[in-house]
């Protein structure tokens, strides 16, 4: 009987540890749980930029003003027509001073 007990407490104990730490147990999911979380932040981070970029590049594909614009800013590039001035301020930063 004595036996019996012994064993059926050894093998009560080796369930407990499998439950709790072993592979698949508590300590297992509540990592992976945490590890999907993170991930599921950062995939909606990557699909919000990912709307930037598609509406960036439809944006591109449809209008020249935005790809003027982006030359303009980008390439400091000027239509054939305008004139392109240079504004250097003075020694003091301050170009009312001259």
């Amino acid at each position: 009987m004595r036996s019996l007990l012994l064993v059926l407490v050894i093998l009560l104990a080796m369930l407990q540890y499998k439950l709790w730490l072993g592979e698949g147990g508590f300590t297992d999911v509540k990592r992976l749980e945490l590890k999907a979380e993170q991930q599921v932040q950062e995939n909606a981070l990557l699909q919000q930029r990912n709307q930037e970029l598609e509406a960036e590049v439809a944006d591109l594909r449809e209008g020249i003003e935005a790809i003027e614009e982006r030359a303009r800013s980008e390439l400091g590039m000027i239509q054939q027509e305008e004139e392109f001035y240079l504004v250097v301020p003075g020694i003091g930063g301050d170009p009312d001073e001259n």
